[in-house]
């Protein structure tokens, strides 16, 4: 580790926090339905897309019909998509004659782009024309990014709210997500990636001679669009197969600079949006404690085994840490860095593979997925799923003290964390259940490159990482057979959807309840006491249901790659 490397961390972090509160309050006004510098322009086209919708924008739903108008949308979504992947080849803005996707790899990325996860078991380039790269895939980034702020504004609104029957209108929050603060920051953002060398151009891809004389086909097209959503929106799928890593969506230092703070721009701002509408900022700088000390704790170790290399390389006298897998232009503290961003949102976007991290250093972004990506997380995601851990937090802090847990004026009871634990407790059926099927099962077998416990790993992080919305691969697995394709779509589905349904549970049941004044006896919510209770019960909920898994195989890696043998 170096101090070189360090500055460049804590620069991030510094731009992280500065941003907290401006975007905090800006995307306040949004919700709330205020006026915005924005406005102007924009307030006409809002009212514009209710009426073609024939959508009264006063008129809230309760947390059931918010629910249902969410599901719905998205199977339209999931439709149109897969229909445009199935029926490419005869669409129009193809210069490179792309065929039909396969069924299986429809569905499969369908659900991915739908549940803003962007797994991609394919290479953009080589299996995407124009038309689904721009009306299918960046359109559903938008939009996926958009319904976890909306059902993160919902439950913000169950706390805030007394004795009401709804949350707040599914397609409003929708609109205002994409129309207000997704699109205006997307466009400036693509407009600076363009300006730094990164591609939009509907053009054919160029063939070049190399310097050995050899021909090598050049992929370019609309790249800086979807460049700045996947990042904004947590998305992750890359317009190249090589992700972020490639020289057209990351030319420089500067333009990873910006996908990393939009990756977490978001979902930080969001913690200022709760204490901002539960009326006391400092219930969200308390939660964006917690966020922020799982996130350095994965960056302090993800950067040291990183910089510390391996046994072998360090025989060799190769003391520089290790660097395989690693773009030259970043180095190993950005690449740990990006690794740590966009596995604790649920990002997926890479600029390095984790599969040639070490051991320790690929477990980093395992254990981010595991916990469901509340470590800033997915955009709103990462809000309404921190919050089913401070319930729980809650809850047992109501156990120690003998009384009704309460928290921003409502009683927390038992619908309320069992909710809670079924939305938690899902992840992990999919993560582990998949797991164990996929390791006897011998056509996935056979799609493992590694053996022993490193292709373990491979296979725990392909289920991790799709059911917690995240997208990004360990590599190493070729996950484009029906086994993968199938069984991972289900996965995303219940990971994305069946998580939401308990949190728009609890919203409802919030909302319903009366406001009580705090007490004597009401346990302080923004106080170090509480900031580390809730970093405690997060860790020791992840290491009793995660530490086995995690033994099998990152653990094991360690200790063999100790021991000079490597997988």
């Amino acid at each position: 580790m170096t101090a070189n490397g360090w500055i460049q961390i804590l620069i991030f972090c510094a731009i992280i926090v500065a941003l907290v509160v401006p975007l905090g309050a800006y995307m306040t006004r949004v919700f709330n339905g205020e006026r915005t510098f924005l406005s102007p322009v924009l307030r006409p086209i809002e009212i514009g897309l209710y009426r073609i919708a024939g959508i009264d924008e006063s008129r809230e739903q309760h947390w059931i019909m918010y629910t249902i108008a969410m599901l719905f949308f998205h199977v339209a979504g999931f439709l149109f998509l897969y229909a445009l992947m199935r029926f490419q080849e005869f669409l129009p803005l193809n210069p490179q004659g792309m065929t039909a996707v396969a069924p299986d790899l429809a569905f499969n990325t369908s659900v991915s782009f739908i549940a803003n996860t962007n797994w991609q078991n394919y290479g953009g380039e080589s299996t995407m024309s124009y038309l689904v790269q721009m009306l299918g895939l960046t359109h559903q980034n938008f939009l996926s990014a958009a319904t976890g702020m909306a059902i993160a504004v919902a439950l913000i609104r169950g706390f805030t709210r007394a004795s009401s029957r709804t949350v707040g209108n599914f397609w409003v929050d929708l609109t205002r997500s994409t129309l207000y603060i997704l699109l205006p920051i997307c466009v400036a953002g693509a407009i600076v990636l363009v300006a730094l060398g990164v591609p939009q151009n509907l053009n054919p891809y160029v063939e070049a001679t190399t310097l050995e004389g050899a021909k090598q086909t050049i992929a370019q097209g609309p790249v800086a669009s979807q460049m700045m959503i996947k990042h904004l929106g947590t998305n992750g799928g890359g317009f190249f197969n090589a992700n972020a890593a490639h020289p057209y969506e990351s030319p420089n230092a500067i333009t990873n600079l910006i996908h990393m703070v939009a990756i977490f721009a978001i979902g930080a701002g969001l913690t200022s949006v709760f204490g901002r509408m539960v009326g006391n900022r400092r219930q969200g700088w308390s939660i964006f404690a917690v966020m922020g000390i799982l996130f350095v704790a994965g960056v302090v170790v993800c950067y040291w085994a990183e910089a510390s290399g391996t046994t072998g390389l360090n025989a060799l006298g190769l003391t520089g840490g290790n660097m395989e897998g690693k773009e030259v232009r970043f180095g190993i503290p950005l690449s740990a860095l990006f690794a740590v961003v966009t596995t604790a949102a649920s990002c997926g976007a890479v600029n390095a593979m984790h599969d040639s991290f070490t051991a320790l250093g690929g477990m980093i972004p395992l254990i981010n997925m595991q916990l469901g990506e509340i470590i800033i997380g997915g955009v709103g995601a990462g809000l309404y799923g921190m919050l089913l851990f401070v319930i729980i937090a809650i809850f047992v802090a109501g156990l120690m003290v003998g009384r009704t847990p309460e928290y921003i004026g409502k009683k927390i009871e038992a619908k309320e964390v069992k909710m809670a634990m079924l939305a938690i407790l899902i992840l992990p059926l999919m993560y582990l259940g998949w797991s164990a099927i996929a390791v006897v099962y011998p056509t996935a077998v056979a799609s493992i490159a590694n053996p022993g416990p490193h292709g373990f790993s491979e296979v725990l992080y392909a289920f991790v990482s799709q059911t917690a919305n995240n997208g990004s691969a360990f590599g190493g697995l070729t996950g484009n057979i029906l086994f993968y394709n199938i069984t991972g779509g289900i996965a995303m589905l219940v990971g994305r959807f069946i998580m939401i349904v308990p949190a728009m549970a609890i919203a409802g049941s919030l909302a319903a309840k009366k406001s009580i004044p705090e007490s004597a006896g009401t346990f302080p919510t923004t106080s170090g006491l509480f900031i580390g209770l809730v970093v405690g019960v997060i860790v020791i909920i992840g290491g009793l249901t995660f530490f086995p898994a995690l033994a099998l195989g990152p653990l094991v890696d360690h200790i063999s790659m100790i021991q000079g043998q490597t997988f």
